[in-house]
């Protein structure tokens, strides 16, 4: 079903190091509002969709949120890279680097690993799309709230892509809404 094209969705080359951004963005890569809890609930979700054009659209977008899940673990690699053990406690990120290094793991910006409990699917057409829409509005808030905590135009910049992106998520799962709205669920 998938063929991985080997490039980001937007070109990624952050220069400065900013460890206290790499744990930040560390939220939308393992917290509730994430990419990958809204890539695997609408993933999840679209086996329940009543017809082709709700799976489609649940297949599209949740593939692109596996792409958004590699573009924020290259952010937060690029953020983290050749950090010095010093920078790394100065950081508050000694905790994760005891578990994992300098690798990238889904946690959320405290540390917290991510959670299958982050994924809803309730099989209930209207409940699961108002709940695709409200991800997309948290996603694009928590990117907002990102971007007002950096000064950095290289993350700024990936950052506003990716906050557009939510927009026209939120936007095809409005239209969606309307369809099953429409036909009666």
């Amino acid at each position: 079903m998938w063929k991985y094209v080997k490039r980001l969705e937007y070109p990624i080359d952050i220069k400065k190091k900013d460890l206290r951004m790499a744990k930040l963005l560390l939220e939308q890569l393992g917290g509730a509002n994430g990419e990958l809890a809204a890539s695997l609930r609408y993933l999840v979700q679209r086996f329940s969709m009543p017809d082709d054009i709700g799976r489609a659209l649940l297949s599209d977008i949740g593939s692109e949120e596996l792409g958004h899940c590699e573009m924020i673990a290259t952010m937060a690699y690029q953020l983290m890279k050749d950090a010095t053990i010093d920078e790394i406690k100065k950081a508050g990120l000694d905790d994760y680097y005891a578990a994992f290094g300098k690798g990238i793991f889904p946690v959320n910006a405290s540390g917290v690993p991510f959670t299958a409990t982050y994924i809803n699917s309730l099989g209930d057409v209207i409940a699961d799309v108002q709940e695709d829409m409200a991800a997309e509005q948290k996603a694009r808030a928590v990117y907002e709230n990102l971007m007002n905590l950096t000064d950095d135009q290289d993350v700024v910049s990936v950052l506003s892509f990716l906050r557009q992106r939510e927009v026209v998520h939120f936007e095809r799962f409005k239209e969606l809404f309307e369809h099953y709205k429409n036909m009666g669920y």
